[in-house]
């Protein structure tokens, strides 16, 4: 602000000449002082400060239109302790068909999709080096068997000679003896003649040692014998068996169903050649089916085997139960498998997904909000609370305890009545308080 001072002209002298000058003024003009001018942009600057920090946002807090949430009440209720589970339908039992022996493909006896008997043919190989090699095997299995008779031929012999030679050995002592006898008293008598009589005995001692030794060897004959005619007993078995297997994988070139069912995946073709060990096919168990399901890793200390469970079907309900439960966790979901415990639903398709659920536990009275997004971001810990007005909604720390797919129970924090926010948290996660806008 400047202050203008008027000078107040001299009046001229008497006498002197009039001229126009004499009609100007001076005007003198002045400024406010320097110290007062940065006074004052302090202080405007101090309320410009001031005023951006009462109206921009604080960090811990946020505004958020209120229709983009989605509020809920707490209330109390009956909380059903189960499990949503979509499971798919997969035959009881599966048994797998391989080519034991490789070979081309020379005929077709069924087509995929039909109904087979156990043992019943599905299709005919050939193996000409497997043939050639199976009649060379049986050639020579059969020559080693003739040898081994020829063997035990030969050993049946030896036993027989030394039967033999210890009957004529004993047929001899019995005739030295008596001959011994006869002429014992009469050269006691002098009717026979010391010499003679001497020959005679030594006859008998001989003899009778000479049937000793027959017997020790028939004996130890006996013995090697039976030793030998075991191990060529064994070698033959073993022989056949092994001239068996080779029949076997023969008559593996007729590939036959292992069981009765249907049969699936039986897409060979003639003139194809199959590999050794090659899967060729399935064999379904008809009309016996059971659900594979996968679980949330979060449940895998939960789930136990025989719990029970549930299908729904055409308006209808199916009973089943947890039959085998796979501990391997794949993207944080693991498999169980549910039987049905009576009748299953008619018409069911391999491969249908069903809706089930799987019971937990046992319904109990509880407090109770609805299920939300929110779970997956707080993990249960805490949710954001709206106020009695509805224009804020503040963090609170809380303690939430089974889900299912409607409902959360509340162990701690919450109270009947007051309403929180279900909807995700993405975006004000990490805020402690919201502003809610109304339109």
């Amino acid at each position: 602000m400047s202050v203008l001072k008027l000078n107040r002209p001299k009046e001229p002298d008497a006498g002197a000449a009039v001229s126009g000058s004499g009609m100007d003024r001076v005007v003198e003009r002045r400024t406010m002082p320097t110290r007062y001018k940065i006074a004052a942009g302090v202080a405007v600057a101090a309320l410009l400060v001031a005023a951006f920090l009462w109206f921009a946002p604080r960090g811990g807090s946020q505004t958020i239109e209120a229709s983009r949430l989605t509020v809920s009440e707490v209330r109390n209720g009956r909380f059903d302790d189960y499990l949503p589970l979509r499971a798919r339908v997969t035959p009881l039992l599966t048994v797998y068909i391989d080519a034991v022996e490789g070979g081309r493909v020379e005929k077709m006896l069924v087509e995929d999709g039909a109904t087979v008997s156990e043992g019943q043919p599905i299709a005919l190989l050939s193996n000409a080096e497997l043939q050639l090699s199976t009649l060379a095997r049986q050639t020579e299995v059969e020559q080693q068997i003739n040898n081994m008779r020829s063997q035990e031929l030969a050993l049946s012999q030896t036993r027989l000679g030394n039967e033999r030679a210890v009957l004529e050995a004993e047929l001899a002592v019995q005739r030295s003896r008596r001959q011994y006898e006869r002429e014992k008293p009469l050269a006691e008598r002098g009717f026979v003649s010391g010499r003679q009589f001497a020959d005679t005995e030594d006859e008998y001692r001989y003899q009778t040692r000479r049937l000793a030794v027959l017997r020790r060897s028939q004996s130890t004959d006996e013995r090697l014998q039976a030793g030998q005619l075991s191990q060529q007993q064994q070698a033959a078995q073993s022989m056949q068996s092994g001239l068996a297997i080779a029949r076997a994988n023969l008559d593996a070139l007729q590939l036959r169903a292992p069981v009765a069912g249907q049969l699936s995946g039986f897409s060979v073709q003639v003139g194809q050649s199959l590999r050794r060990g090659e899967r060729v096919g399935q064999i379904d168990s008809p009309g016996r089916n059971k659900l594979i399901a996968g679980v949330d890793e979060f449940y895998l200390g939960r789930v136990r085997l025989q719990q029970k469970a549930s299908v729904e079907m055409s308006g209808r309900r199916y009973d089943a139960r947890v039959t085998k439960i796979y501990p391997q966790v794949q993207n944080g979901q693991f498999e169980v498998d549910l039987q049905f415990t009576g009748d299953e639903p008619r018409d069911i398709q391999r491969g249908q997904s069903l809706q089930a659920r799987l019971v937990l536990g046992d319904s109990a009275a509880a407090r109770l909000i609805p299920n939300g997004a929110f779970y997956s971001e707080t993990g249960g810990a805490w949710v954001f609370v709206v106020a009695a007005d509805g224009r804020s909604a503040v963090k609170r720390q809380v303690r939430l305890g089974r889900r299912n797919s409607d409902v959360i129970e509340v162990l701690e924090g919450l109270d009947p009545g007051e309403h929180v926010i279900t909807s995700p948290y993405t975006g004000f996660a990490d805020k402690e308080r919201l502003d809610l806008q109304t339109q």
